[in-house]
């Protein structure tokens, strides 16, 4: 690692963003963290898994200690592209610090979470609460993109190697204003659907020799926004469905079309799974009157599920490392998009605890360097909590 003061994160995070690992590109991003890793008593695995329609991806499993409760943080080191250079004020790989802000492709998503973790895992080996229990890395160059050789195959393989966890965190952006006002405690489920309406083509003129399908788009299109799907949850605002688009190719007027295809989304609860679902679109599309054309729906690409971790345990201990720290709860949130928590869910209890975000994925993304900095003693504050060796 880098020299620096104890629990610094901010020297490995000016590293990480100096590799423009734009996904799935590394462009020695994973080296930097091995580095870094390997130097705090860390055992590094990289791997790198392919195939399944997408492109080659590197990963990295780094483990430390044994025995004790086991802590999980995951995340990733790739970043979306950054545009046009122009619109930078410093450039993106070039990390800058600018009153009290670092700049950089990468700075909020996520590369600070990664540099506060490891900080977090420095200090806690020099205050000897990271020495009773088991801490583990996985992170991937692949969460902005496919994520298809990534978090999943990653966490898989672990899982076959015997590796076991009793709580992880994800350290992609959580907060909505200041460090730990929120932490997600799930997500919901995304579904992207397509219904094609086959009808028969023909002119205008003679209708009766064909069979507009636009009608019966029309209908199926209300019939799927008119209906809510459910009423929301506890924990989770009701389930959304917004078609996204509706083609035609019909590039004349005095011709009736053989076809329209709607495509849509679903954003769900923990009512339902992708399978329950694909049910209730179903009785949606029987609900309309064909006549006579062919429908066909299918499911574009792997729905995500929805998840929602136990509220005690992990979840509990971070709320009350934070609420000691800053005088406030967090809110349990599961706003947001799909991310790769959602696979680490199915292994055990996981939230994303990380910085505010509102840069991400813009020109001139920053972070407040004290932001990366409180985010790395909150983490360090964590593992002596959790494992039992420090008060919150």
């Amino acid at each position: 690692m880098p020299a620096n003061t104890k629990g610094d994160p901010v020297p490995l995070l000016k590293d990480l963003i100096a590799c423009a690992s734009v996904t799935p590109a590394q462009e020695g991003v994973l080296d930097r963290l091995e580095t870094a890793l390997a130097a705090l008593g860390f055992a590094v695995t990289r791997l790198t898994f392919e195939g399944d329609g997408s492109y080659p991806v590197g990963n990295l499993f780094a483990t430390r200690g044994s025995g004790g409760k086991r802590l999980l943080f995951a995340g990733h080191t790739d970043v979306v592209p950054p545009g046009n250079p122009d619109d930078w004020t410093s450039p993106p790989f070039v990390p800058t610090l600018r009153d009290g802000r670092l700049y950089g492709r990468g700075a909020a998503d996520m590369k600070s979470g990664v540099a506060a973790f490891v900080a977090a895992v420095e200090a806690a080996i020099a205050d000897g609460s990271a020495d009773n229990g088991t801490i583990a890395l996985a992170i991937t160059n692949d969460e902005e993109a496919d994520a298809i050789n990534g978090t999943e195959k990653l966490m898989a393989w672990a899982d076959a190697q015997g590796h076991r966890f009793d709580f992880a965190i994800v350290g992609e952006p959580s907060a909505t204003a200041t460090v730990g006002d929120s932490i997600k405690i799930g997500r919901r489920g995304s579904l992207n659907g397509q219904i094609a309406v086959t009808g028969a083509q023909g002119h205008v003129a003679y209708p009766d020799k064909a069979n507009n399908p636009l009608p019966v788009v029309a209908a199926i299109v209300t019939a799927l926004s008119a209906t809510p799907i459910d009423a929301g949850t506890e924990h989770f605002p009701r389930s959304n469905l917004e078609v996204t688009s509706i083609d035609v190719g019909n590039q004349t007027t005095n011709v009736i079309p053989a076809r329209g295809t709607i495509r849509f989304n679903i954003r769900f609860n923990d009512l339902w799974t992708p399978e329950t679902l694909g049910a209730w679109i179903a009785e949606r599309i029987a609900s309309v009157d064909a006549h006579g054309c062919q429908v066909e729906f299918s499911v574009v690409g792997r729905p995500s599920n929805s998840f929602l971790s136990p509220l005690g345990g992990g979840v509990e201990a971070l709320g009350a490392v934070i609420e000691a720290a800053t005088g406030s709860r967090p809110q349990l949130s599961t706003a947001g998009g799909t991310s790769d928590a959602r696979f680490l869910a199915r292994y055990c209890p996981v939230v994303e605890f990380g910085l505010p975000g509102p840069s991400m994925h813009k020109a001139d993304e920053n972070v407040l360097v004290r932001d990366v900095e409180e985010l790395s003693v909150l983490y360090a504050r964590f593992i002596s909590a959790w494992f039992g060796s420090g008060k919150v």
